[in-house]
């Protein structure tokens, strides 16, 4: 079983579209260069996955750059997530977050292995009506979030936890080729 979780874990990685990564770093590196705002977002492991996200971007590459990345995860603020989901409903978590605060040039990093919570799709649908561009990131088959993504990191597979791991695959490899690239680091020692 341990053998096959990795064959399979491997299948996937060999699988990935590396044009997408590619087109995502440019949005990301496009969003600081003009100082917009990188909201991420997800439920449950994704919601650990966006906070790891804004960990690597904010300190982790923008220690090393002048420009600094700003991402902002909207699953991070407990109190603001258990009023809204309280008092408005739990669908509203996220988009409730972006109303009046997205302006242009910010951009929109909703994460969901299923591409189907309601929650994500909401704020995504909001972001998309005020004209900011939104990267998706999904396992399985990309659900409605494939379609309603501008760009898409996608993991080919019908497993939530192989889903999961390739999702912060992304966040490292991204984080990787930034340190070469913006910072002219070529391997970070701690």
């Amino acid at each position: 079983m341990i053998r096959k979780y990795l064959d399979d874990e491997i299948e996937t990685l060999n699988r990935l579209d590396v044009e997408a990564v590619n087109a995502v770093m440019q949005q990301l590196e496009a969003a600081r260069e003009r100082g917009g705002t990188i909201y991420i977002f997800g439920n449950g492991g994704s919601s650990a996955t966006a906070s790891h996200y804004q960990n690597d971007f904010n300190k982790g590459v923008s220690e090393h750059t002048e420009k600094k990345f700003n991402f902002l995860c909207l699953n991070d603020n407990i109190a603001t997530l258990m009023a809204v989901a309280n008092d408005i409903g739990f669908e509203e978590v996220f988009r409730f977050q972006l109303t009046g605060h997205l302006k242009p040039g910010d951009l929109v990093v909703a994460i969901s292995g299923s591409g189907n919570s309601k929650n994500v799709l909401n704020a995504v649908e909001y972001a998309k009506a005020q004209g900011n561009a939104v990267i998706g990131v999904t396992g399985y088959d990309g659900g409605k979030l494939a379609a309603l993504a501008d760009y898409h990191l996608h993991a080919p597979v019908m497993s939530m936890q192989i889903t999961e791991d390739v999702h912060m695959i992304f966040d490292h490899l991204m984080m990787s080729i930034f340190y070469k690239t913006l910072c002219g680091i070529e391997h970070l020692k701690r």
